[in-house]
């Protein structure tokens, strides 16, 4: 007999109420029994589609990554590598607000008891660091950023960016130092670490914030610096 085919919507569907049941009530909402209630189908249908709770939390951790690689997608390449490099800062930032629920999840913030991220897991993180790296190479290559290692560039930015994404969804980013404000500073700060001019990277970071809405559909799930509170 041959195995049951599995519906990709339906993965979808109980991938995001799993993990909206994860980072809004915790590891004692995610059950089966609750999952398939929130989905309007049987238990059986997590068995089916990820063989159990281990199965569909490790497709949270996997369906959060490939839409982070959605996003850096929308990148294209352009004769300003350093615009490039703060576009993909708000690529991670705009897909860490735009899905929240899996974001907890994909770097072990949020799971249940007995889980936890295997070394392949992590691999999709480092996978999709890939297209920093790249976009590093790119900058050092211009003269934009000092010569160095491109990958050590890449994970400075990420964790950089990373922590001030996780203490704007923890809502811990105030006026008058709100996270618009913090992540406009950042961004600039950022490309002047890596050794950009101050004058040019100040230009590159306006105008990635000009590409944001035509790249992204027109739509910025959170306020940029200029806004008002």
């Amino acid at each position: 007999m041959s195995p049951r085919r599995t519906d990709p919507q339906t993965r979808t569907a109980l991938v995001d109420i799993a993990a909206g049941l994860l980072a809004g009530e915790g590891p004692q909402a995610l059950s089966a029994r609750r999952i398939a209630a929130e989905a309007g189908s049987s238990t059986m249908t997590v068995y089916t589609n990820f063989g159990g709770m281990s199965g569909l939390v490790r497709e949270m951790v996997h369906e959060g990554f490939a839409r982070l690689e959605a996003y850096f997608s929308h990148v294209p390449e352009t004769g300003d590598p350093v615009a490039d490099m703060a576009l993909l800062g708000r690529a991670y930032r705009h897909n860490a607000l735009t899905n929240p629920h899996l974001y907890a999840v994909m770097f072990g913030g949020a799971a249940p008891a007995g889980f936890s991220l295997t070394a392949e897991d992590r691999q999709h993180g480092r996978y999709t660091l890939g297209t920093v790296v790249r976009c590093a190479t790119r900058c050092i290559e211009a003269g934009r950023f000092r010569a160095g290692d491109a990958e050590l560039v890449a994970h400075q930015l990420w964790t950089a960016v990373h922590g001030l994404v996780t203490l704007e969804l923890g809502e811990y980013l105030i006026d008058p130092c709100n996270a618009g404000v913090v992540f406009e500073a950042q961004l600039t700060g950022l490309m002047i670490g890596a050794g950009d001019e101050f004058e040019a990277a100040t230009r590159s970071v306006r105008e990635s914030q000009a590409r944001l809405a035509a790249e992204f559909g027109g739509v910025t799930p959170y306020p940029s610096a200029s806004d008002p509170a």
